[in-house]
């Protein structure tokens, strides 16, 4: 996580050197996009790599055996995930609602009777939204 910190205003400055040479010079801008989208990509590979070589981490015997004594605290990260569960799929379905209820819309405006099929598409769209609540209240019970 504190990689993160030094990380990510690194990318901002390079994002906003890389936006200001756009505006001077347009071929060396490119250029100089095209080498720090290759830098990210390498990176990610790296970051994937080494997500997948790694072995599965384990508690030191001490706290595993005061965790186990004291119930667990894992409930703080089936929290997090199911809040995490829900704002995604809810964004998701916002966004999903958004384009097709604007299409359903025009599609009616020019033929009335599709109104059952556009309605079943925006539905759809919908259901994001409650497939994630259902598994926040998995993760719930779980915690």
């Amino acid at each position: 996580m504190s990689a993160w910190i030094v990380v990510l205003p690194v990318i901002g400055l390079a994002a906003a050197a890389t936006l200001l040479a756009a505006r001077v010079r347009r071929r060396t801008a490119l250029g100089v996009l095209v080498a720090v989208d290759l830098v990210v990509a390498v990176a990610a590979l790296v970051v994937v790599a080494v997500a997948l070589s790694g072995a599965p981490a384990s508690a030191h015997p001490a706290v595993a055996a005061a965790q186990q004594a004291t119930g667990g605290s894992s409930s703080w990260a089936a929290l997090l995930g199911a809040a995490i569960a829900v704002a995604a799929s809810s964004i998701g379905a916002a966004i999903a609602v958004a384009y097709t209820g604007a299409a359903a819309l025009a599609a009616l405006s020019e033929r009335p009777e599709l109104f059952g099929r556009a309605m079943v598409i925006v539905g759809l769209a919908e259901g994001i939204a409650i497939y994630g609540l259902i598994v926040a209240i998995i993760l719930i019970g779980k915690g």
